[in-house]
């Protein structure tokens, strides 16, 4: 099984330069489960290069025990700076295509032409395509061979208005995710309580609302390709 995961290269937000960046338990739970599997990994961005951490993301209280243990991997870290660029595997084929999120994402992923074309030819040959938080946002602009938006009439999540109100960035972000996902015609969920876990699978399209949903959409997209590799 070979596994894409696409992570930013945006580190300020472009109105306030404020530093931001991908958010790091969504890349460490999603690429330590395809590793426990023996998958093939490659981490790429829209730019290739070094990838920015936010870093909100590793402060005390949202770096859970397996994204430190990457965080102080060297080696790890050092593999965040060379990431392949979207057009040097562009031409490649994967089992699952997998958006990281992080505020960064709203900056690099909605306009790249590259990655619009990634996903849609991955969705249309039915593999995974996966995004989480503001990675949704990738998703937005996506149009299938037909014309339609691919996430036109699907179940998803992603990253809500009121999380973030939560998280201070509302003046900060370039667009409302949630409302933008709305407007694709999509048929959007976010769990009862901001800032918990919500997963939400529609065929092979998996979507996660927020961080808290790292573990929970790497475990959903895992469990697909085990069945898909039986």
């Amino acid at each position: 099984m070979k596994v894409l995961i696409i992570v930013t290269n945006s580190a300020v937000y472009e109105n306030s330069n404020l530093p931001t960046g991908l958010w790091l338990s969504e890349l460490t739970h999603f690429y330590d489960s395809a590793k426990e599997q023996a998958y093939e990994i490659t981490i790429a961005s829209p730019q290739g290069g070094p990838t920015p951490i936010d870093p909100e993301s590793v402060k005390p209280m949202m770096l859970d025990k397996l994204s430190k243990e990457y965080y102080t991997n060297e080696n790890f870290m050092k593999l965040l700076q060379k990431t392949e660029s979207l057009t040097e595997i562009a031409e490649q084929h994967f089992d699952v295509v997998y958006l990281t999120g992080g505020h960064g994402t709203m900056f690099d992923f909605p306009n790249n032409t590259t990655l619009q074309d990634i996903i849609r030819v991955h969705y249309e040959n039915n593999k995974i395509v996966s995004a989480v938080c503001h990675g949704v946002g990738g998703l937005l602009n996506v149009r299938l061979s037909n014309g339609e938006y691919l996430i036109k009439g699907k179940t998803i999540t992603g990253f809500n208005w009121f999380e973030e109100s939560i998280a201070r960035r509302k003046k900060e972000v370039p667009f409302n995710l949630e409302a933008e996902l709305k407007k694709r015609g999509s048929n959007y969920k976010k769990a009862f309580i901001p800032m918990t876990s919500k997963v939400v699978a529609d065929g092979h399209l998996v979507t996660g609302q927020n961080p808290f949903s790292s573990k929970e959409i790497a475990k959903a997209v895992m469990q697909y390709l085990k069945k898909a590799d039986l």
